[in-house]
């Protein structure tokens, strides 16, 4: 089963820093190449380019939480649940937490 994982290509899971404006403030986000692809495709569906999309999701995680921690995980995230969406795999529930 390994070798099913192991032998993804090195360019897929190599990483890439971007520079980014959110908030109105430049900051550098690492990705791994796969998961820059894929926000890239999320962007497009959305009709939107991926700074723009970058944007518009920081945004909306500050108005609903306040801040926006650890943005690199929550597009890592974003992305599974992308895939999972895009596989027909039924969305799991949020969960709320009080704050």
């Amino acid at each position: 089963m390994c070798h099913l994982f192991s032998g993804i290509p090195l360019s897929q899971y190599e990483s890439e820093t971007r520079s980014v404006r959110l908030g109105g403030h430049a900051t550098s986000i690492r990705l791994e190449a796969v998961y820059w692809q894929a926000l890239e495709e999320l962007a497009r569906s959305q009709g939107m380019t991926l700074p723009r999309f970058l944007t518009v999701l920081y945004d909306e995680v500050l108005e609903l939480h306040g801040e926006a921690r650890n943005f690199t995980s929550l597009l890592r995230c974003v992305c599974l649940q992308d895939a999972e969406r895009r596989n027909g795999a039924a969305p799991k529930p949020m969960v709320r937490v009080a704050a």
